[in-house]
C-alpha cells in the first residue's frame, strides 16, 4: 500500500472525494431524495469498502446502515422487506454478499427498487482506490452524448474496423443493437447495476464475419483479476474464432485451454466500448469487471453472451465470457473513425 494512503489526512480526502462523486450519483442518476428510504448493506474488509461505506453515510444521513458481517440473513432480509418500489438499496461489498436463495440486486429489481452495486472491492489494491473512487465521477452531457452518439452509428453501421498498432480485426456484418450503461435508466426495466458506470456493448450479427488480428495488452485471468503480459499478445481470429495467437503467456493458454476444452472452440463476441476516462492502459484497477469501463475497446472470449441469442448458442451452455483489452489506436465504423488516441471523437 502507498504509504500516503496511510495517513489519516488523505483517507479522509478519499472519502470526501467519494462523498462528492456519490452525491452527483444519487441525485442525477437515481433522482433520490430524502422521501424515498435508503437501505446501504456494507461491510469494512478491505479499504474501499471501508471509504465507501462512510461516504455513503454522509450522503444519506437517514439510511438505514446493514453491516453486512454482524447481522443475520434473517435481520437483512427483514429490512430490505420493509422497502417499496423506488426506494433505494446501496451494496458495498469486499467480495460479493449472498443471503441463501436470495439473489439481492435481482430480487430487489424484481420489487422495483433502485440498486447500486459495488462488487469485489477487495480485487483492487489499497493503491488503486484512488481511481476506483475517480471512476465514480458522474459527467452526464459526457456520457449521455457520447453513449446515445455511439449507439446510433453502431446501430446503423454495416461493417467495423479495429486497429490495434498496425494490426486489424474487421467485422464484415452490421452490429446488434447496442446496449448502453451510461446513467440514463429512463427506457429500462430497471433503475441501477453495477458501478462504476460507462459503456456501450454490442456485437457482430454475424459472429463468422470477424476476421483478423488484434493485440491485446491484458486480459481477465481465471480468477478474474487483470493480468498484463510484458508484450501485447496476438489473436488470430479467423470467422470469428481464435485460431492461433503470437507471444502468449502460460495464464493466458491456459485461458484459451479451459474455453475449447468446455466449449470445443474460442468465439469472439462482446465488442465493449468503455467510456470511464478514470481508466486508461496505465491507470488500471484488477478487478476485470470495474476495469471493463476504462476507455477503450474490449472484446469478451468464449461462447457465453447471454444479451444477445445466437442460432446455434444455447444460453445456458457458454460457459466462459473472458474480457481481453484491446490495444486500440483507432476503431472505425463504417467510414468513419470514433475512436483515436485514447479519446471517443463522436
Amino acid at each position: 500500500m502507498d504509504e500516503s494512503l496511510h495517513s489519516s489526512q488523505d483517507h479522509e480526502a478519499l472519502i470526501s472525494t467519494a462523498e462528492q462523486h456519490l452525491k452527483g450519483l444519487l441525485h442525477v442518476v437515481f433522482n433520490h431524495t430524502d422521501q424515498e428510504r435508503a437501505v446501504v448493506v456494507y461491510d469494512t474488509s478491505c479499504l474501499l469498502s471501508t471509504i465507501l461505506a462512510e461516504a455513503y453515510k454522509r450522503c444519506l444521513p437517514n439510511a438505514v446502515f446493514v453491516d453486512f458481517n454482524t447481522q443475520t440473513p434473517e435481520n437483512i432480509l427483514t429490512i430490505l422487506g420493509e422497502l417499496r418500489a423506488l426506494d433505494l438499496v446501496a451494496l458495498v461489498q469486499s467480495k460479493s454478499f449472498r443471503l441463501n436463495e436470495f439473489r439481492m440486486r435481482v430480487e430487489l429489481f424484481k420489487r422495483k427498487i433502485k440498486v447500486i452495486e459495488h462488487p469485489h472491492l477487495s480485487r483492487m489494491s489499497d493503491d488503486e482506490a484512488p481511481y476506483y473512487i475517480d471512476s465514480l465521477a458522474y459527467d452526464s452531457d459526457y456520457y449521455r452524448g457520447v453513449g446515445r452518439a455511439l449507439k446510433s452509428k453502431i446501430d446503423t453501421a454495416t461493417s467495423g474496423v479495429l486497429d490495434s498498432g498496425g494490426e486489424f480485426l474487421v467485422y464484415g456484418s452490421p452490429f446488434e443493437s447496442a446496449k448502453l450503461n451510461i446513467g440514463d435508466y429512463s427506457e429500462m426495466t430497471n433503475i441501477g447495476g453495477q458501478f462504476p458506470l460507462g459503456e456501450v456493448f454490442t456485437e457482430a450479427q454475424d459472429l463468422t464475419a470477424v476476421n483478423g488480428r488484434v493485440n491485446i495488452f491484458s486480459f481477465g485471468d481465471v480468477t478474474y483479476k487483470l493480468n498484463y503480459p510484458k508484450t501485447p499478445i496476438t489473436l488470430i481470429i479467423v470467422e470469428g474464432q481464435v485460431v492461433d495467437c503470437e507471444n502468449s503467456t502460460p495464464e493466458f493458454d491456459q485461458i484459451l485451454f479451459n474455453i475449447r476444452t468446455d466449449e470445443g472452440v474460442v468465439w469472439v463476441r462482446e465488442l465493449g466500448l468503455g467510456l470511464n476516462r478514470a481508466f486508461t492502459k496505465t491507470r488500471t484497477v484488477a478487478d476485470t469487471g470495474t476495469y471493463e469501463r476504462m476507455c477503450g475497446v474490449h472484446l469478451s472470449l468464449g461462447a457465453k453472451h447471454g444479451i444477445y441469442g445466437k442460432p446455434g448458442f444455447k444460453r445456458r451452455d457458454g460457459k466462459y465470457h473472458v474480457d481481453v483489452f484491446a490495444d486500440t489506436q483507432c476503431f472505425t465504423l463504417g467510414d468513419e473513425v470514433v475512436y483515436r488516441d485514447s479519446v471517443w471523437i463522436v
